[in-house]
């Protein structure tokens, strides 16, 4: 009787790696030294015996404090309209679901410049809202304001989608457990949904504030380059590159360093598990 051959079992113990083929890694460290060069060019190249000194200047010191306000109330302006835009997203039928999620995403993949235009087409003096809003004495275009809006423009989504994704995974019958015992929805959300993503808010909240720390594109274009209003430490950066590169790239340094610690407090929640 003949039998057939059983297929072979890897002998390699649970938990081991498995060897990197040839044929991969040799491109997949290409792509790592491609995306790391750059970043060790900045390191490289910042004159650190002048690092201080060029920090603590008070064009550089003011576009920063201005950042820390613009990414700062722009996440509060995402938490409060994010959060229950992905719980809507993540528990509802939404009317339109996918277009609207479509909307979510499409200022992550917008070039920045045309973000800004489409703000200045929606929110401008010209724009959709421009009329209503000049109404009521909100002038956004070229404004502190206008900064705030432009951040939270292309750093909510990173917000939404995180905590969609959070939402979807719970089980709602925790939710519909608290709703039978007499909670209305806002004390639901507060005391058994927020808690039970807390981790996943936090690290979207995270994301969106170094993505408002570092806009560039958005906020130059709607709100312009104005010192101790709009111009922040990106738009510092980029007129330091035209004066004083050395310092540009100190600058630059200083927000590379910002959002490699942003990055390293999520390990294990956005860029997975170490092992």
């Amino acid at each position: 009787m003949n039998h057939r051959t059983a297929p072979r079992v890897s002998d390699r113990a649970p938990g081991a790696r498995a060897r990197t083929p040839a044929a991969l890694g040799v491109p997949a460290a290409l792509a790592a030294a491609f995306l790391a060069v750059p970043l060790a060019g900045v390191v490289a190249h910042t004159p650190w015996r002048d690092l201080a000194g060029q920090l603590s200047s008070p064009d550089v010191v003011r576009a920063l404090v201005l950042s820390l306000l613009v990414s700062v109330l722009a996440l509060l302006l995402s938490l409060v309209l994010g959060v229950p835009l992905a719980w809507l997203l993540a528990r509802t039928d939404l009317p339109g679901k996918a277009l609207v999620r479509s909307l979510v995403l499409l200022p992550m993949v917008l070039p920045p410049t045309v973000a800004g235009v489409a703000l200045l087409r929606g929110f401008g003096r010209g724009g959709l809202l421009g009329g209503p809003l000049e109404a009521v004495g909100v002038t956004l275009p070229f404004s502190t304001a206008g900064a705030v809006v432009a951040a939270a423009f292309v750093a909510m989504p990173f917000l939404v989608i995180g905590l969609e994704g959070a939402l979807a995974g719970i089980d709602p019958r925790y939710e519909e457990a608290a709703a039978t015992m007499g909670a209305t929805l806002p004390q639901t959300l507060r005391y058994v949904t927020l808690p039970m993503v807390a981790p996943s808010l936090a690290a979207g909240a995270a994301l969106c504030w170094a993505r408002a720390l570092g806009e560039f594109g958005a906020t130059i274009t709607f709100a312009g380059n104005l010192p101790g209003a709009t111009q922040t430490l990106p738009l510092q950066v980029y007129l330091l590159l035209q004066q004083d590169p050395a310092a540009a790239t100190s600058v630059s340094l200083l927000l590379l360093a910002v959002a490699t610690a942003v990055l390293i407090a999520l390990r294990g929640r956005w860029l997975g598990h170490s092992r």
